[in-house]
Order: C-alpha cells, then sequence, then structure tokens
C-alpha cells in the first residue's frame, strides 16, 4: 500500500470512535519500532517527521526508512506528517517531497495572522492533495521549538470562524494537554466541557489533541534508577485521552513517551552491560521498547487495533 492521506483514515476514525497514533520520529529504529507494532496490531499509523527531526536525519533520509517500512509491510495504512512546521516554506518543502499531510502552526501568531498563514498552506496544498492540519489556543509546556508559559483554550465559536476562512482539513485543539514530560503538577485535567462543545459545532470534522503523552512512570524511574534526572515528570492520564477519541478526536499525538521508553531501555543496558559499545547491542532492545510501547498505545489508548 502506497502512503496515504488522511481523510478516509480519519473518517473510519471518526464514524469508530477511535484515534490514530500520530508518533514522532527520528531514526531508523523508531521508525522500525512503531511500523512493527502497527503491523502486529493490524494497525493504521502516522508517523510524523519535526522541525527538529529534518534538521537532525535529513528529510531524504526519512523518507528512504519510510519507503523501506512501506515495503516491510505493505498491508499498514501509513501517513507521513510534518509535526509543527514553522513556516509556510517548511511546509510547502514536506508537501513538494511527498508528505501526504502537514501541519502549520501559526497558533503563537494574533488570531488573524494565523488564519492568513494557514490559508496560504491550504491554498498550495489543496491542488496537490495534501492535507493540512492548523491549531487554535496554545499548549504550554516546551518541545523542541514550540515553546509557551501558559495555556490558551481553544474557543469553540473561534474553531467554527477559523476552519470555515482557511478551508484547513483538521484542528488542533488546546484543552489542558501541554507539551514535554512535565504535564501536570496538581491532578490531571482536560477541558471535555470544551471539547465536546468544539465537537458539536463542527460535526464530523476531525480534531487532534497536541501533547498527549502520559509519561508512564515506569519508564521515569527507569530512566532515573539507571542515572537519569527526570524528576516530577507527570503525563495525561490514559483513560482521558480514550474519552477523547470518542468525542471528535481523530489523532492523537504521542512522542514523549517514545524518547522516555528509548532512553530508559538504553541507560539499562549500558549500566548492565559496561563492556558494551556495540551500538546494535543496545539500540536492539531499544527499538522493541518503542515496540512495546507503540502497541500499548495503539491497543489501551487509540483503540486502532485491527482498523487497518
Amino acid at each position: 500500500m502506497p502512503l496515504m492521506g488522511p481523510r478516509e483514515m480519519f473518517a473510519a476514525a471518526y464514524a469508530g470512535h477511535y484515534a490514530v497514533g500520530a508518533f514522532n520520529v527520528n531514526n531508523m529504529e523508531i521508525v522500525q519500532g512503531i511500523m512493527r507494532a502497527a503491523s502486529e496490531e493490524k494497525s493504521p499509523v502516522i508517523l510524523q517527521v519535526s522541525a527538529g527531526a529534518r534538521k537532525y536525519a535529513g528529510q531524504t533520509y526519512i523518507m528512504k526508512l519510510v519507503e523501506a517500512a512501506l515495503a516491510e509491510d505493505p498491508s499498514v495504512p501509513v501517513v507521513v506528517h510534518l509535526d509543527h512546521g514553522p513556516s509556510f516554506e517548511m511546509c510547502k518543502d514536506c508537501i513538494d517531497g511527498g508528505f501526504t499531510s502537514v501541519m502549520i502552526d501559526g497558533s503563537h501568531l494574533p488570531y488573524e495572522e494565523n488564519i492568513a498563514l494557514t490559508k496560504q498552506v491550504v491554498d498550495y496544498a489543496h491542488p496537490r492533495g495534501v492535507w493540512v492540519e492548523a491549531e487554535l489556543g496554545k499548549l504550554a509546556g516546551v518541545e523542541e521549538h514550540v515553546s509557551s508559559a501558559e495555556h490558551v483554550y481553544t474557543d469553540p465559536d473561534e474553531a467554527v470562524d477559523f476552519v470555515r476562512r482557511t478551508g484547513c482539513d483538521s484542528l488542533a485543539v488546546a484543552i489542558g494537554t501541554s507539551h514535554g514530560a512535565y504535564k501536570f503538577k496538581g491532578e490531571a485535567k482536560l477541558d471535555f466541557t470544551r471539547l465536546e462543545a468544539i465537537s458539536a459545532l463542527l460535526p464530523e470534522y476531525p480534531l487532534v489533541l497536541h501533547g498527549a503523552s502520559s509519561v508512564p512512570q515506569e519508564f521515569v524511574e527507569l530512566c532515573n534508577q539507571y542515572g537519569g534526572q527526570v524528576g516530577g515528570a507527570r503525563g495525561v492520564p490514559e483513560e482521558m485521552l480514550r474519552k477523547a477519541a470518542g468525542m471528535g478526536v481523530c489523532k492523537i499525538n504521542v512522542d514523549t513517551d517514545i524518547r522516555l521508553a528509548l532512553t530508559a531501555s538504553i541507560r539499562q543496558f549500558l549500566s548492565e552491560r559496561p563492556e558494551q559499545f556495540d551500538p546494535r547491542a543496545y539500540l536492539a532492545p531499544a527499538r522493541e521498547a518503542v515496540r512495546n510501547m507503540v502497541a500499548h498505545k495503539i491497543r489501551n489508548v487509540m483503540g486502532s487495533s485491527g482498523k487497518a
């Protein structure tokens, strides 16, 4: 199966009250771990490429890794998506480079400027058959170049106006999730009333949750046990994410949890096997940790097992 756009994938997710996992990729082991989990779970999957990943690995290398993954199991429906595209130019490069979906992130801009930038990307992408995700509202926290000190929750009426005026295909909304590993100091809360209002005003329209890693404490503890200093990290409880998947959210982003699983595995291996210096020796179990993490997310958070 060749790369696909999200349209049919999200339509099925919306109707079936599940979400598709959008997992960030940075290297070969992460791509392999995600794709093997999707293959075993018979689930559609979105491979997300951030601006940082493009800079680190190179767009050409990433796309060739995706090509290899598609050849390994052609039955898995795969979308390649630009995560948090900071500019029209980067979105254009990704569209021209074979991405089937791009996100333009103008959420830090004044409302009218966000609309203008998003519409510019839509006007380039749609004639080329590429899906456009946009963002309205701000998520607190830090992830690569994306940083905000405060939450700005998405206004439901503005969401309707924004979608109508830009023509964007999906919208990332701010309801209390946040970027990075440090999401909540007190009790975790998501504004489901707000999500319900947005979904009611935009029926059958796919919504997106960013900053939706759950930061499993066993991986935080494993990191710290073997020399890490990941203190006080807390994420979004998985039952909250599963609930959102039945309320119009068709795409849930996961990045931090993959990083934690990968790093915890490597730290443990190198601590227990200090004589080892072969990267294959410690990257093989790290790849397996990614596979297990993604398979868990597909089954218990997205609800997309068996939907390929």
